[in-house]
This record gives structure tokens, C-alpha cells and sequence, in this order.
């Protein structure tokens, strides 16, 4: 059903379920009841509109260890198959499902593959080509990137979830996002709080993060393939930025943003008339790939401001030697000349800013901090700054 929403055969599809359903479920003269699963309704399109007498379960008690393995249940498996010392990484793999008040409820593909294993694996994640949910974060608005980033931190964001999702609304709507991730499996409810509104409506907030260790890896994985066309250069431009090899990463960038900026562009809302797709796309690749060595960040606040990407060293990174560095992305205002001017701009508003007020309050001595600035022009980009004239 995502492929065939990616590809543009929905309408289709609907037709067709709309027919199956009335003729095996309303119609059926051997049927008397029957159970249906799926991660969520699509009532928009009115694919049920030629049944009557549904009960829906969602997120009702109903159930709720039904659809999978209670913990209790895999701790037996476990020491059944003599691996009962392996239960905290089981648990970090493959908990974090909750149906009704059951928090504790566990991936039953993943265990069933990591019994016969013996070793952990993104079983789940790999039975799925997961097209609809990385064209979602990959085309996603600059907020639906910001707080994808927090939570491949391993941190929770906070939204509203409307359980009767509409397909149509995915791509406009953020909250249609982040519901559709928590009723597919890959968010989980850490705990929500209901509200009256001004209005006199009750609303329920949400926090999520993600599932568990296993859609982490898999959403790793996923950022690294978006890169893939450009991988040797992206992995090249990070070498530069590390050695502060200036001209090296003005002559990657180029060639990086050349391919990348397609790859996080959509039909209405083009990454080169608002680079910022771009500019959180390429932080998701920043955390993917040097979240060993840095803490990385982006759009939180630091002085008088936000910056927009910090690379804090680990303390082993720190010990080793590691700098820490901050970058300030500037699209070409009509005023400015060349982007030798949107340059000299994004550095001063790191100045202006203080932006380095974090890495100094952590001890980071200033000459332990470099600050870039990426200034860009349509697919055009300078960068300068890190000590070295541009």
C-alpha cells in the first residue's frame, strides 16, 4: 500500500479494496464475523464505506497482547533456548511496542529471527522497502527534519496524533507524519497529556521517540542510502571539514550539493527555492556518519541565537585532539555582491550571535572552536571561515 501510494496508483488501489471488501466482508453469505489489522484507516477515500458494524480497536485495551510477544513470553523463550543472559539486549532491540496500557510489547518477527539467529539484526525493518516513510522525512518540511533529528538522538519530541489518518494529508500535514510513524510501528508513546483548549476542545499531546534500537539502525541505514550517489564525495567533504582543508571542501560541497539538492526536493516546495530541505538533510547525514566521534546539533540555542549546525566533540574525541565547529548556512541576499559577502555574513552572525557560548561554558578554549559559513546561490555554494581566507 506505501509503494502504490509513492507511485502514484492510489486512486486505483482504492477502487479495487473498496470492491474486495464489499464482496468478502458485507456481502459474504459464509462469513459471520471477522477480524481486519492494518496500521490505520483511510477514511477520506471512504474504502469502508461499503461496510457497516466495524468495531475499531486502535488504541483501545482490546487485544492488547495480541499482536505481540509480552515480555514475560520472551524472557521464557529466552531461557528456554539458553540465552536468558542476553534479555537487556533483546529488550533494547525489539521492546517499545504499546498496544492499550501494555508497554512492555515486543517485535514478534524479530524474536522469531533472533531465536533461530541467535544474533541481533533489523529483521523487521528489512521486510520492507519503507518508500513511503523515507520519502516523508526526506521531502519533510525544515521541522519535520529538525525533530527527526532529535529523535535520531535518542531524544523525544513532543505532537498531536490524529488516529484517523488521511494519505492525502501526509505530505502537508506534520501531524499526519508523525501519526502515521507512531501507527506504523516505527514511534513510540513514552507518555501524553490531555489539554482544553481556548476553544473548549480537549486535545491530547504525545511524546514520542523512536520504537527501539532496531528502527534506529534502520533509519541509519536509510539516511546513508540518500547519500549513495554521492557518498565517496560526501565522506571526502567530511575528511576536509575535520582537517579544516578549505579549498578541499568548497571543491566537495560543489559537486555534493549538486546531487543531494534533488534528493530532497518535491514538486510544490523545491529544495533550491528553500534550501533549508536541503541544509537538515545534510545535518541527517552529519549524525549518521560522525555521531561516534560528535555530538551533533542543529537549531538550538546558543548566545543570543540559533545556530544552525554544532559539532560538539565527545570527550574522547575532546582528549584526542578533536575540534569543535559551528556552521551558519546564508542564501545570497539581493544586496550582497558575491557569495564572498553572504560568507563574511553568516561568520559575523556567529560572532554577533556568540553562538560559541555553549562550547565555552563546556571549557572548549576558543582556539579549540571553528566556525564556517556555507553561503549559497541556487545550487552555487562558498564556504569560508575556519581561520582560512576564502
Amino acid at each position: 500500500m506505501q509503494e502504490a501510494y509513492v507511485n502514484g496508483y492510489w486512486r486505483e488501489l482504492v477502487a479495487f479494496t473498496r470492491s474486495l471488501f464489499n464482496a468478502t466482508f458485507k456481502t459474504n453469505p459464509c462469513l459471520e464475523r471477522a477480524v481486519m489489522t492494518g496500521i490505520t484507516r483511510v477514511s477520506k477515500e471512504s474504502v469502508f464505506s461499503d461496510l457497516n458494524n466495524l468495531e475499531v480497536v486502535t488504541t483501545s485495551e482490546v487485544y492488547e497482547d495480541c499482536f505481540g510477544f509480552t515480555e514475560e513470553e520472551v524472557c521464557e523463550a529466552l531461557e528456554e533456548y539458553g540465552l536468558s543472559d542476553r534479555k537487556q539486549q533483546v529488550k533494547d532491540w525489539y521492546d517499545g511496542f504499546t498496544f492499550g496500557e501494555r508497554r512492555e510489547i515486543y517485535n514478534p518477527w524479530s524474536i522469531i529471527n533472533y531465536l533461530d539467529k541467535r544474533k541481533v539484526d533489523t529483521y523487521w525493518a528489512n521486510t520492507s522497502a519503507n518508500g513511503l516513510v523515507g520519502k516523508l522525512i526526506q521531502e519533510g518540511n525544515r521541522s519535520v527534519k529538525v525533530q527527526f533529528e532529535h529523535l535520531l538522538q535518542g531524544e523525544s519530541i513532543r505532537a498531536e496524533i490524529d488516529e484517523q489518518i488521511v494519505y492525502d494529508m501526509l505530505e502537508d500535514d506534520e501531524q499526519a507524519v508523525w501519526s502515521f510513524l507512531l501507527a506504523s510501528g516505527y514511534l513510540r508513546v513514552k507518555k501524553w497529556e490531555a489539554y482544553d483548549t481556548e476553544f473548549g476542545e480537549w486535545k491530547k499531546v504525545y511524546e514520542l521517540a523512536l520504537t527501539n534500537f532496531e528502527v534506529r539502525v534502520m533509519f541509519h541505514n536509510m539516511i546513508r542510502r540518500w547519500f549513495g550517489s554521492v557518498k565517496a564525495d560526501y565522506h571526502d567533504f567530511l575528511a576536509a571539514l575535520l582537517s579544516n582543508d578549505l579549498k578541499a571542501m568548497n571543491a566537495y560541497m560543489s559537486r555534493v550539493t549538486e546531487e543531494v539538492f534533488g534528493s530532497f526536493d518535491t514538486g510544490k516546495r523545491p529544495s533550491v527555492k528553500q534550501p533549508e530541505r536541503f541544509y537538515h538533510g545534510f545535518v541527517l547525514g552529519l549524525l549518521v556518519e560522525l555521531a561516534d566521534r560528535y555530538v551533533v546539533t542543529s537549531n538550538r540555542e546558543s548566545g543570543f541565537g540559533r545556530y544552525d549546525i554544532m559539532l560538539e566533540p565527545r570527550e574522547a574525541a575532546l582528549q584526542q585532539g578533536a575540534n569543535a565547529i559551528i556552521i551558519e548556512f546564508k542564501v545570497q541576499e539581493e544586496e550582497e555582491e558575491g557569495l564572498s559577502d553572504t560568507v563574511q555574513e553568516a561568520l559575523r552572525q556567529i560572532e554577533e550571535k556568540k553562538y560559541r557560548s555553549n562550547l565555552l561554558a563546556r571549557g572548549i578554549p576558543k582556539d579549540r572552536i571553528r566556525e564556517y559559513g556555507f553561503a549559497f546561490c541556487g545550487k552555487k555554494v562558498l564556504i569560508g571561515g575556519g581561520g582560512v581566507k576564502v
